[in-house]
């Protein structure tokens, strides 16, 4: 039976996990489709690639959607020795497509591998160890190895200059050391590709390392409340697993944990909620009226749109904001129209109605706090209106990041997706968009993409009922600690009472 090709993606998936590649070749059905996020990142991978191309502006594309052509296509370029972009190279059932290899003296080529990330990530070394492994096959002679990745201080003015956007390190004794052992690792991944049967692999730190591992089969016999719930529980979590600890209430009395992880295990074992009222209510305390409940959604593009702004760096193009005094709640959003900076618009919108007095809630404040920051060091005129707002401003994370309030639902996670629900009993799994990378993406792909007015103002309409709910149920949040803890002031939005 002769052997399936192992292309250099199927390579670092085996190098990850063994089954998943059994997987990749045999079951592929039991691999999820990759959500929009990830291919808004790959997407973004191939606009980063594109532009390293004008590193070498004589340079020559050849075609990757024929793949025997391109093959064929690049073994006569070779001749030519200009560089190459996309060049493929099959040997041995072995393939491997190279983003740039470019001529290295009178019979030699260096392999540039280009890459979104801004450091140089142990993944990538055993990327160009492949690439290099099937170019040599096919008697290339290969000088140095180079990984070309985004300098994140860059900061763009008029067009985006490729010499200063990537730096370039010469990775070619890491690759070496890389490489070691490669021929072995390469046999063992078509024997496994050729089992009867999918191998056995437990569940390791490898799931997450380098990337999440798609793959749910490995986790679907888990039970509820399983021991990868613990809160902080890493390397912990692996060991009592392989100890035969399953639950997180079945933890032994002896098994050192920290104090949230303790509550956790508490709450997991009485399924009721924990409350430290006298915490809740030194925090609710600190809230002053009017209560202003902020939220950002931001887009943090790889390549920067706008003028003055770096890679990966946050631009708000959204935010909900929630005003309450007393019983009356009033709603104000910003959504960003055009192609345009978004945050001239957005910061005098915001200045207006966010008012000089009262607290400012938000969830997760570093977040909010640091996206005010970087606007204001850019626009100074709102730097003295950005001094006022820090003060203001309180973190509603904090009482469930301290475990001053935990409920068994939250999974010990203190994240609002898993606070929400367990607090209120209201959540957002009947929304279209459901959390901030996909707000990101939509927004993103309707604004800059080619879609239909139609599908515009329909991802709009999810983009404002998303932000919307994140400020409206802070509000629920703050209203049902007041009723938990005790407190009488209450906004009367919410009226779903827990037994505790």
């Amino acid at each position: 039976m002769p052997k399936k090709m192992l292309s250099k993606s199927k390579y670092l998936n085996g190098l990850q996990c063994l089954k998943y590649l059994w997987l990749l070749y045999n079951d592929p059905g039991k691999i999820p489709a990759f959500d929009a996020s990830t291919l808004r990142i790959f997407d973004q991978g191939h606009q980063v690639g594109e532009l390293a191309g004008q590193l070498f502006p004589d340079g020559i594309t050849i075609p990757s959607n024929d793949f025997m052509g391109n093959i064929k296509l690049t073994k006569k370029l070779l001749a030519e020795r200009k560089p190459l972009f996309e060049p493929g190279f099959y040997q041995d059932n072995l393939f491997s497509r190279l983003d740039i290899l470019n001529p290295a003296g009178d019979d030699a080529w260096d392999i540039i591998e280009v890459k979104s990330s801004t450091s140089v990530k142990d993944v990538n070394l055993h990327d160009v160890s492949f690439q290099r492994h099937c170019a040599v096959k096919t008697g290339l002679k290969i000088n140095r190895c180079f990984l070309a990745v985004v300098n994140n201080k860059y900061v763009k003015h008029g067009d985006i200059n490729p010499f200063e956007y990537f730096t370039v390190h010469d990775i070619t004794d890491k690759v070496n050391q890389a490489a070691q052992g490669i021929e072995e690792r390469i046999e063992e991944m078509f024997k496994v590709i050729a089992l009867p049967a999918c191998p056995e692999m437990r569940l390791g730190e490898y799931c997450n390392s380098p990337y999440d591992c798609p793959v749910t089969l490995c986790s679907a016999g888990l039970p509820e409340g399983n021991i990868f719930d613990l809160y902080r529980g890493g390397k912990k979590c692996y060991q009592m697993f392989y100890d035969g600890i399953l639950k997180v209430e079945d933890i032994p009395a002896d098994y050192k944990l920290s104090e949230a992880q303790q509550i956790q295990k508490e709450c997991a074992i009485s399924g009721t909620p924990h409350i430290d009222k006298k915490a809740v209510r030194e925090f609710l305390s600190r809230i002053k009226s009017p209560v202003y409940y902020l939220d950002f959604e931001t887009i943090n593009p790889v390549i920067p749109l706008f003028e003055g702004t770096r890679p990966y760096q946050r631009i708000p193009f959204q935010y909900s904001l929630h005003k309450v005094t007393g019983n009356e709640t009033k709603h104000y959003s910003f959504l960003a129209e055009g192609q345009e900076d978004p945050r001239p618009a957005l910061l005098r919108q915001l200045k207006k109605e966010i008012g000089t007095k009262g607290s400012i809630l938000t969830y997760n404040q570093s977040f909010e706090e640091g996206v005010i920051r970087e606007m204001a060091e850019v626009f100074p005129e709102y730097a003295e209106w950005a001094a006022a707002i820090y003060p203001r401003m309180l973190d509603l994370l904090q009482p469930f990041q301290s475990f001053s309030y935990y409920h068994p639902a939250q999974h010990g996670s203190a994240s609002i997706k898993k606070v929400l629900p367990a607090v209120t009993g209201k959540g957002y799994s009947d929304l279209t968009i459901a959390e901030g990378d996909a707000a990101s993406s939509a927004f993103l792909t309707v604004t800059f993409g080619e879609t239909s007015e139609q599908e515009r103002l329909q991802v709009r309409r999810d983009l404002e009922k998303y932000c919307g709910l994140d400020t409206e149920g802070m509000i629920w949040i703050v209203d049902e600690l007041k009723k938990l803890s005790g407190e009488k002031n209450q906004t009367g939005v919410q009226q779903r009472l827990f037994e505790l």
